[in-house]
C-alpha cells in the first residue's frame, strides 16, 4: 500500500467511495448559485468578489464559535422561493456524487428554510423530500434525509417539526437532528419530544461535545437515548462518558475542519480524533457544512491520512463504520455496506 504522502494515494482519495453522515443542507450552498440568486431576487448583497466573505471562512478570520456562525445569517435571505428550495436540494446532492458520496445523509433545518418568505413548515419539508428523491435517483446515491430544530429556539417549533418528521417517518424523512447553541440551552427540554420522535421510527442524532462538555455527550446518550453523536469531540474530557459511548458503540460524526474553524479545536494535529479512535470509539469523518469551510468530503479523508496518519486501510474501517451507522433501514443498509465493500476492496489493498 501507498505511503499516505504519495500522489498514488492522494489520487486514490479522490476516487475513494464515501459516506457522509453530518452534512447540513444549509451550509453546502455553490457560491456561483447564491450569486445568481442574489440578482435575481435583488438581495442586498456587496459585488460578486466580496459575496465569499459573507458566508465562507476566510484566510485571517477568527477562528471561533461567533464567527463560523456568523456566515449562516446571510444565507438565511436566499430561500427566496420554493424554486430555489428545490435547485439547492439538487445542487448539494450533484455535489455530492461528484465526489463520490455513496450514500449521503443530509440534514436541513425547516424553520431556516420557511422564515425568509414564511412558507409552510409542511411544505418546505415536502420540497426538500421531493427534491432530494428525484436528484439521489438520478445521481444514483442513497440517500436518508433528517430535520434538524435547534435547541436555543422554542420548543413550539420543535414540536412542529417532529410532529411533521413523524408523519413522513419512513416516506421521505429517517432522523431528527437536534442542534444549536449548546453551550448556553439544555437539551433536556427536548426529551419528551424525541422520546416520541423514536416511538415513530425515527432515528436520532445529537450535537453534544462540541461547544459543550463531555456531560453533554453523557447526557444525549443516557437520557436521550441518542442513536450518533454530531461532533461529540469533548467526549475524552471524562472517562465515563468515554466508557459509555463505547458501551453503547455509538457513532460520532466527526467534521475536523469545521472543529478548527469553530475554534473547538486549536488545530488540525490536535484535533482529539486519533484519541478517540485509540479509545476504541467509533468516531466516522464528515464535512459538516462544506460550503462554509469551502472543502468537500475527499479534503477531510486527505486530512485524515496525510495530516492525522491514518493509513488507507484505517480510512477504509472509518467508511465501512459510516456505512454501518446509517439511519437506512436494516436491508438497505446491508446492501449499501456489501456494495462498499467491493468496491473499497478494488482500490485498497489490505
Amino acid at each position: 500500500m501507498e505511503s499516505p504522502d504519495h500522489p498514488l494515494a492522494a489520487q486514490c482519495l479522490q476516487t475513494l467511495p464515501k459516506i457522509e453522515l453530518h452534512r447540513h443542507l444549509e451550509g453546502s450552498l455553490r457560491i456561483s448559485t447564491l450569486r445568481q440568486i442574489a440578482r435575481q431576487h435583488n438581495l442586498p448583497f456587496p459585488s460578486n468578489a466580496d459575496l465569499p466573505a459573507l458566508v465562507q471562512i476566510q484566510a485571517g478570520e477568527p477562528l471561533t464559535f461567533a464567527n463560523f456562525l456568523s456566515k449562516f445569517q446571510p444565507l438565511r435571505q436566499f430561500y427566496q422561493s420554493p424554486q430555489i428550495i428545490t435547485r439547492v436540494v439538487e445542487e448539494v446532492i450533484a455535489d455530492a456524487a461528484a465526489d463520490q458520496v455513496r450514500h449521503l445523509e443530509l440534514r436541513f433545518t425547516p424553520a431556516a428554510l420557511a422564515r425568509a418568505q414564511g412558507f409552510p413548515l409542511n411544505e418546505v419539508m415536502d420540497w426538500v423530500i421531493e427534491s432530494a428523491r428525484r436528484a439521489a435517483s438520478q445521481r444514483g446515491l442513497s440517500l436518508a434525509l433528517i430535520a434538524s430544530f435547534n435547541r436555543h429556539e422554542p420548543l413550539e417549533l420543535a414540536r412542529q417539526v417532529t410532529a411533521l418528521s413523524a408523519d413522513r417517518a419512513g416516506s421521505g424523512i429517517d432522523g431528527l437532528d437536534l442542534a444549536g447553541n449548546e453551550a448556553e440551552f439544555s437539551a433536556l427540554p427536548f426529551a419528551g419530544l424525541l422520546r416520541e420522535a423514536k416511538q415513530s421510527g425515527l432515528r436520532l442524532t445529537i450535537h453534544a461535545g462540541e461547544w459543550g462538555g463531555a456531560a453533554n455527550v453523557r447526557e444525549a446518550i443516557q437520557d436521550l437515548n441518542a442513536d450518533r453523536i454530531g461532533h461529540g469531540v469533548r467526549v475524552l474530557e471524562d472517562s465515563s462518558a468515554t466508557a459509555l459511548a463505547r458501551e453503547r458503540q455509538i457513532t460520532f460524526e466527526v467534521c475536523v475542519t469545521s472543529n478548527v474553524q469553530s475554534g473547538v479545536c486549536p488545530s488540525v494535529l490536535a484535533h482529539p480524533i486519533r484519541g478517540m479512535l485509540a479509545a476504541g470509539l467509533n468516531a466516522t469523518f464528515n464535512t459538516d457544512d462544506p460550503s462554509i469551510s469551502n472543502i468537500d468530503l475527499t479534503h477531510e479523508y486527505r486530512l485524515a491520512v496525510q495530516e492525522l496518519q491514518l493509513t488507507l486501510a484505517q480510512l477504509k474501517d472509518r467508511v465501512l463504520a459510516a456505512a454501518r451507522a446509517s439511519f437506512l433501514p436494516p436491508a438497505k443498509r446491508q446492501t449499501l455496506c456489501d456494495s462498499l465493500e467491493i468496491e473499497l476492496a478494488q482500490q485498497i489493498s489490505t
